[in-house]
C-alpha cells in the first residue's frame, strides 16, 4: 500500500493524537493526585485545630496534659508518629498509614493547645489566614514552576538542622533576640520548604503505580505538606502574634 502526503498526514496526526490523549490522561491522573495530597493535608489540619480548641475549653484535659508529666508525652509523641511513618511507609498497608496520620494529627491537635494559652484568639486567626496565603502560593509554585527545587534541598535541611540547634541553646539563654533571628530563618525555611516539598511530590507521581502505593505516596506527601503548614504558622505566630 502506498502512502500519498495525505495518508502520511494523517499517520502523523494519528500519533499526535494518541500522544496527546496519553498526556492527558497523565495530567488527570496527576491533579487527581495532588487533590488527594492537599485534601489529606486540609483535613489532618482540621482535625488538629478541632482537638487543639477541645482541649483549651476544657480545664480538665489543660490541667491533665499541661499540669502534669504528660505534657512531656504529648510533645514528644508527634516526633514517634513521624519516626514511624517515614520508616515504616513500605512494610505498612495504606489503610494502617492513614490510620497513624490521623492519631499523628489528634496529638499534634493536643501539643498545639498550647498556643491558645499564649496567644489571643484574634491573633491566632490573623496569623493562620497569612500562613494559609503563603502557603498556597508558595506550593502553587512550586507545583507549576520549571525550575529545578531539588538543588535546595540540602540548604534547607541545613537551615532546619540550625534552627532545631538554635532553639534548643535558646532554651537556656531564653534570648528573644535570638527567638527573633530563628523565627524569621524559620519562616524562610519553611516558605523553602513548602514549594520544595510540592514540587518533589509531584515528580514521583506515576501513572503506573498500582491504588495501594499511590495511597501511601498520598498520605506521605500530606505528611509533609501538613509539617511545612505548621511548622510555617508556628514561626508567624512568634512573629506576629499576640500575647495574652
Amino acid at each position: 500500500m502506498a502512502f500519498g502526503p495525505d495518508n502520511r498526514f494523517k499517520l502523523r496526526a494519528g500519533r499526535m493524537t494518541g500522544a496527546q490523549a496519553y498526556d492527558a490522561g497523565i495530567d488527570v491522573g496527576l491533579r487527581k493526585y495532588m487533590l488527594g495530597v492537599y485534601n489529606y493535608m486540609a483535613s489532618g489540619l482540621a482535625l488538629t485545630g478541632i482537638v487543639a480548641l477541645g482541649v483549651f475549653s476544657s480545664e480538665t484535659a489543660l490541667q491533665l496534659i499541661f499540669g502534669t508529666g504528660l505534657v512531656w508525652v504529648v510533645m514528644l509523641a508527634p516526633l514517634a508518629f513521624i519516626l514511624v511513618l517515614s520508616f515504616g511507609v513500605h512494610k505498612m498497608k495504606a489503610s494502617t498509614l492513614q490510620m497513624i496520620f490521623w492519631a499523628f494529627c489528634a496529638v499534634m491537635g493536643m501539643s498545639m493547645a498550647s498556643i491558645f494559652i499564649q496567644y489571643t484568639g484574634a491573633s491566632i486567626a490573623r496569623v493562620f489566614f497569612i500562613t494559609a496565603g503563603t502557603f498556597a502560593g508558595m506550593s502553587l509554585y512550586g507545583y507549576t514552576t520549571k525550575r529545578d527545587l531539588s538543588g535546595f534541598g540540602s540548604f534547607l535541611i541545613m537551615g532546619l538542622i540550625g534552627i532545631i540547634i538554635a532553639s534548643v541553646v535558646n532554651i537556656f539563654l531564653q534570648s528573644s533576640a535570638m527567638q527573633f533571628v530563628i523565627s524569621v530563618v524559620g519562616v524562610l525555611v519553611f516558605v523553602g520548604f513548602t514549594a520544595y516539598d510540592t514540587q518533589r511530590i509531584k515528580s514521583i507521581y506515576r501513572e503506573s503505580d498500582s491504588s495501594e502505593t499511590q495511597s501511601k505516596k498520598i498520605i506521605m506527601g500530606a505528611v509533609s505538606l501538613y509539617l511545612d503548614f505548621v511548622n510555617l504558622f508556628m514561626m508567624l505566630l512568634q512573629l506576629f502574634g499576640a500575647r495574652r
